[in-house]
């Protein structure tokens, strides 16, 4: 190979290298924005009149979260349209992220649901135990993960 093609390789080398070098640090704002942590949005159905349900949204709200609330007589068509089962009904359901919350489920409990990313449907904390978040709080509750396809288990134990 001659002196000039020899060169003429390695201005292509450099000018490839650099390319990928731009290229890949123009993608890292993209790259970051993909992995960032979903926003803390949430929209709750619940009863115009349950005062329960509206103290667990303050709760939630003060911790950074922006809830849309919508009101309705009877929250029954929403919990049979997002699948949740009957079993683990309480008086509220909201949407986090595409899961289902339902009921008074404590903080901690939502941001490892968040965090971790489980292939499941949703949470909840079902009933309306007294000393859970919403209706006293401080308890220790027990927060169950469910599937589309009915299966339960203990997802977590935490405090609320």
């Amino acid at each position: 190979m001659s002196r000039h093609n020899d060169r003429s390789l390695l201005n292509r080398r450099g000018f490839a290298g650099a390319l990928i070098g731009v290229t890949a640090a123009a993608a890292l704002p993209c790259i970051g924005s993909v992995a960032a942590a979903p926003a803390k949005t949430m929209r709750v159905y619940k009863s115009p009149t349950c005062g329960c349900c509206a103290r667990w949204v303050g709760y939630v709200r003060a911790d950074g979260w922006k809830v849309k609330v919508v009101n309705l007589q009877d929250v029954t068509p929403i919990k049979k349209q997002v699948g949740l089962l009957p079993q683990l009904a309480s008086c509220h359901t909201a949407i986090a992220d595409g899961y289902v919350v339902e009921g008074h489920v404590p903080l901690p409990a939502i941001e490892k649901l968040m965090a971790e990313r489980p292939d499941v449907h949703g949470i909840a904390v079902p009933g309306m135990p007294q000393d859970s978040p919403g209706m006293g709080g401080g308890g220790i509750q027990d927060v169950f993960a469910f599937t589309r396809d009915g299966r339960t288990r203990l997802y977590t134990r935490v405090a609320g």
